[in-house]
């Protein structure tokens, strides 16, 4: 990886952060970025941690399994941010210190078992809400968040911090604002309704529309091919 344009990358995104949290009277220190190392080879995680960076977001088990491998030295945290399957949910306990994409009761009870089987601290999770209702995005409705996070909770074995969803892929302003909204939103009800939950990650906001994100309020971003660079191959 070309370190260079990597701290030009990171400089440029930062910069846009600020603006972001500027406009929205936040701080921008409470928008933490989770760079999407996916797809990219172990010295491109390497380059990233030496920017900084302690964690790296990837979609894959096996994909990550043989990349922590690699990089045991390095000391960065795992998270994962796409569908897991339920028969590697225990492959994925050990292979992720997080796990950002929890869709379903179904996967959450499977890795909770799991989870506890290991005999360590609770796993940390975000529990993904789909708050474009678009069929093809996964994940809780959003308007049943709450309900979600409560069943989560009861499980044991899983740490819930917070939410998680995807927006559209679309330039309209609109409907990413409303989506974003939508998830802030139902991560305020989940701490009033929810007895015991104190969730406070909010990650929502990609490469494309991760200034809106903040805007309305993302303490997460991931951020892949703005802040990584195109995937090799691509």
């Amino acid at each position: 990886m070309n370190r260079d344009a990597l701290e030009q990358r990171i400089a440029e995104v930062r910069s846009r952060i600020a603006a972001a949290a500027e406009r929205a009277g936040r701080d921008p220190g409470t928008v933490l970025v989770l760079p999407i190392s996916k797809g990219h080879g172990p010295d491109a995680i390497r380059a990233l941690a030496e920017a900084g960076f302690d964690r790296v977001g990837e979609n894959r088990v096996g994909e990550t399994e043989r990349k922590r491998a690699e990089l045991d030295d390095l000391g960065v945290a795992w998270h994962m941010v796409g569908h897991i399957q339920r028969n590697k949910a225990s492959r994925a306990v050990v292979a992720f210190d997080v796990i950002e994409s929890l869709d379903s009761l179904r996967l959450a009870r499977r890795l909770a078992l799991e989870a506890q089987r290991a005999k360590g601290p609770p796993l940390p999770v975000l529990v993904q809400v789909n708050a474009s209702g678009e069929v093809s995005k996964g994940g809780f409705d959003v308007r049943e968040a709450a309900t979600a996070v409560a069943g989560v909770m009861d499980l044991g074995g899983l740490e819930v911090r917070g939410l998680m969803t995807m927006a559209p892929w679309t330039d309209d302003t609109t409907v990413l604002r409303a989506t974003f909204r939508a998830t802030r939103e139902a991560l305020a009800r989940c701490r009033d309704e929810v007895p015991g939950f104190r969730g406070t990650v909010l990650s929502m906001g990609m490469s494309n529309d991760f200034e809106i994100a903040v805007e309305e309020g993302s303490t997460e971003l991931r951020l892949g091919t703005v802040l990584v660079g195109e995937r090799p191959g691509r």
